[in-house]
């Protein structure tokens, strides 16, 4: 085409088809149109460049469009969605002005050096976010996944733009400055610690994105717990440089990824994997009330139908050891003798043991706790077949309710601080 063109503007001046162009541009009719002709040329090379971008935009990406969402892939779908193609829809008119600058810019070698300079540059530019675009659809495709579900795919997709826009900064540079990419990867070298500065957050989130995948350490969905960014809910997103965690007031936190590496948290997966969720829970006895277990006492609970078998196997031992051992009298403080607290743990096992809610094949036992001013703990430690927060919390309560209504039956009190009333009603008294 431009030996077309240049053949043509020589027909203009008499000159030959077999005529050189030094000699049109020798040419003292044509040096006084010189820049008339490249602003024509130039004006051509416009209109044409909007009549195919105009093609391109309106007629091609319509049908890529039309082809898109009549297909079954959801990749192509999400390509459109996310304009990828319409970023490719410049490059075709970038092309042609590459190619048309030698023409209208012939006589004018320096401009057209730095115009396809800064042709070339839009044009490595177009295909960069071609590019980002492309693996941004590429990223809702994988999340959608069923084996990608819960592996941190935001932070793999954005590692690799990052080093793909390095890559193509890289060029872009070569192509503005006509140096070789070489140059300028071995001035990276010189660089390095203002690099290390600028990007400390990203070098640490890639490193620590690495550490977590690697190690399995977060998925998505997770339960996590980090109370030094105040952070309690479910892992939401998890990116190069952050981690989004939906709490259960549905605020978000945002924690860098790197501090999952450099700080501890609590991750609560292996309990969701479990077969329950742990119960462990204490009731503080008031000290006082502890005593020894009277025949009243013991024959009431000898009723208990839950409890009878223990109770009466119990008072038959504890006859049997004393009778052997010449304890029978009230005065022999040694002898084996029930208490009441030590009915009432024995009653919370049987209790906790014949709760259908809680897995009876993991950890279950009642213990006492080192006394405090507070009063003497009895601590429940077992769990629950749910682990759903709700239904978890409803287990709870109906365990306690019961306790707190049945303790009183074995003659012990629930510890409490002394509040305004109780000293009102001593005042009173």
């Amino acid at each position: 085409m431009k030996a077309i063109i240049l053949n043509w503007i020589k027909s203009f001046y008499g000159l030959e088809n077999s005529a050189s162009t030094e000699e049109l541009l020798n040419n003292s009719a044509f040096q006084s149109h010189e820049f008339f002709w490249m602003l024509g040329l130039l004006v051509a090379m416009a209109v044409l460049s909007v009549v195919i971008w105009f093609f391109t935009r309106q007629v091609l990406l319509a049908l890529i469009k039309t082809v898109a969402y009549k297909s079954k892939t959801k990749l192509d779908d999400l390509l459109v969605e996310k304009k990828f193609f319409s970023a490719l829809a410049h490059i075709l008119p970038l092309l042609f002005m590459d190619f048309f600058f030698s023409i209208v810019f012939f006589s004018y070698p320096q401009t057209y050096e730095y115009s396809i300079r800064l042709n070339d540059f839009l044009i490595v530019l177009a295909i960069l976010v071609s590019v980002r675009r492309f693996f941004n659809a590429l990223r809702v495709v994988l999340e959608e996944k069923p084996y990608f579900k819960d592996k941190p795919i935001g932070a793999y997709i954005q590692t690799v733009k990052l080093i793909i826009t390095i890559v193509f900064v890289v060029i872009l540079l070569s192509v503005i400055t006509k140096q070789s990419p070489l140059f300028f990867l071995t001035s990276l070298g010189a660089m390095t610690a203002v690099l290390l500065l600028v990007f400390k957050d990203t070098i640490l989130g890639f490193v620590g994105s690495i550490q977590i995948s690697a190690n399995d350490m977060l998925r998505i969905g997770d339960w996590v717990t980090m109370e030094r960014y105040g952070a309690d809910g479910d892992v939401i997103e998890i990116n190069l440089t952050t981690v989004k965690v939906q709490n259960f007031d549905k605020t978000i936190t945002t924690i860098p990824t790197y501090s999952f590496i450099a700080d501890s948290f609590k991750n609560w997966r292996g309990m969701s994997n479990s077969g329950g969720r742990r119960i462990k829970r204490s009731l503080n006895i008031k000290i006082d009330t502890v005593k020894f277990a009277d025949d009243a006492m013991i024959d009431r609970l000898s009723k208990v139908k839950l409890f009878s078998d223990f109770v009466i196997e119990q008072q038959k031992e504890v006859e049997q050891y004393n009778a052997e051992h010449g304890l029978v009298d009230e005065y022999q403080l040694n002898a084996r003798r029930p208490t009441n607290v030590g009915l009432f743990r024995n009653y919370v096992e049987y209790y906790l043991k014949n709760n259908n809610a809680l897995n009876q094949e993991m950890s279950l036992m009642v213990r006492q706790l080192q006394p405090t001013s507070k009063g003497l703990p009895i601590e429940l430690y077992c769990f629950s077949k749910t682990k759903v927060w709700a239904e978890y919390e409803v287990v709870i309560a109906d365990i306690f309710d019961h306790l707190f209504a049945v303790v009183k039956r074995f003659d012990l009190e629930i510890s409490e601080e002394i509040t305004g009333s109780d000293l009102r009603s001593k005042l009173q008294n």
